[in-house]
């Protein structure tokens, strides 16, 4: 396995990428007494449309990578989930808009539970019986979360931000929508991109970088590379679908998320755009920065208040919420500092102050094998190295963040969604 060396985090990872086109990152740590595996693929919630073998397009319901998730787990020798947590370790998974990810965490038996990991996810099992009791299941999970203000508020904000780029579609789907999936559309959508070259394998702890790669290249073999070719819809326009949106739930006190409809970051740009957005969220919306101060004061927002940077391929964003009895009067307030800000600029004292505590932020965040192995994930899937943040850190400039709020943080990029008390 080749070694990457990183002098500046004093980090060393270990990466090859197999015949079958698996790429295995493993960042060794014999100094920790437990082990961490995550294997994902570049599948989620917002792949619907996709080419078949014969090159015609594929129309797939809304949440069919969630379900696939949710089944994953069911073999023929019986639950995995079951079967790992007997073995003394503690597996998961999780579905996002663009990644689907299995993992375990454990002190014992590492190499017997990453077999087992990879044979599950790699060698489907389903049955029309069990998927149709998975609909109910997962049917119930959909109620809940349209109960959940929390998640209303956010797909609101999606809704009206973007007019085609699928990260409307929610990634549990509706209950309308799951009901027509089948075993035959698991299958198909699991050929289409479970597929080795479509996939990472990223391990962290008191492991042997060269086993892993082993027992994957034994428990694998030679499958198919590449994964079918997506289709995320239409070309986004820069402005947004509608400005507000409410709907009335069961809330004490309006609940908001404000967001700003960004560029999506040029190839190779990725994790320097993350930082950058990270950055100028804290400038508007972190307790430090000073429009949080006034706005808290005058008793718009209180400690529920946050925002941040989040971006999927094709889309990027800047959003911002928490709890305001006048939530359109935070919106004109946060367009009027953003407004301030790029033209006046940003208070070099402060910029560096945020900039030193996200640096130390994610120099912190390497403590965790978890949070390591799934950004070392997501970098791939974007084909990006997330240990070399020190650098791009160092190349981004004040002047940067003010040119990102004068194109960002403008009226017709920008979308309020409130949640009413009521309903």
């Amino acid at each position: 396995m080749d070694k990457l060396n990183y002098a500046a985090l004093r980090e060393t990872v270990y990466h090859c990428v197999l015949p079958n086109g698996l790429n295995i990152y493993v960042d060794a740590r014999p100094e920790y007494g437990k082990q961490f595996a995550f294997f994902a693929t570049r599948y989620g919630g917002m792949n619907l449309r996709f080419r078949g073998e014969d090159a015609s397009w594929i129309d797939t319901p809304q949440g069919v990578a969630h379900f696939l998730e949710h089944k994953m787990f069911d073999t023929q020798e019986g639950n995995a989930l079951q079967r790992m947590a007997a073995q003394g370790v503690d597996p998961n998974a999780y579905t996002t808009p663009s990644m689907t990810g299995y993992f375990f965490e454990g002190v014992q038996g590492f190499e017997e539970n990453l077999r087992t990991l990879l044979s599950f996810v790699s060698q489907p099992w389903f049955t029309p019986e069990s998927v149709e009791k998975e609909q109910g299941i997962i049917g119930q999970e959909i109620r809940m979360c349209e109960d959940d203000p929390s998640h209303e508020v956010y797909y609101q904000l999606m809704e009206a931000m973007y007019v085609n780029h699928p990260i409307r579609v929610r990634v549990a789907g509706t209950v309308e929508s799951i009901a027509k999936i089948t075993a035959d559309t698991l299958y198909q959508c699991h050929g289409a991109f479970y597929r080795p070259g479509n996939m990472v394998l990223c391990a962290a702890g008191s492991v042997e970088p060269q086993r892993v790669a082993d027992i994957a290249r034994e428990v694998l073999g030679q499958g198919p590379t590449s994964a079918a070719v997506t289709d995320l819809g239409q070309a986004e326009p820069p402005e947004v679908s509608s400005r507000y949106v409410q709907r009335a739930m069961a809330v004490s006190i309006p609940l908001f998320e404000l967001g700003f409809k960004g560029k999506p970051a040029p190839k190779g740009e990725g994790l320097r755009q993350q930082l950058l957005g990270g950055l100028v969220c804290d400038m508007l919306f972190s307790s430090s920065a000073p429009l949080y101060s006034r706005l808290y004061e005058q008793g718009l927002i209180n400690a529920s208040f946050g925002g941040g940077y989040d971006s999927l391929p094709g889309c990027a964003y800047l959003m911002a919420g928490g709890e305001s009895r006048d939530p359109q009067r935070v919106m004109e307030e946060v367009l009027k500092e953003a407004g301030r800000l790029g033209r006046e600029g940003i208070d070099q004292t402060l910029w560096d102050r945020l900039k030193k505590a996200a640096y130390g932020s994610m120099v912190r965040q390497l403590n965790s094998l978890e949070d390591t192995c799934f950004e070392l994930a997501q970098a791939h899937f974007n084909g990006e190295d997330f240990l070399s943040f020190p650098q791009c850190f160092q190349s981004i400039e004040r002047s940067d963040g003010e040119a990102m709020l004068r194109a960002w943080c403008e009226e017709g990029r920008a979308a309020l969604s409130v949640i009413q008390p009521g309903g």
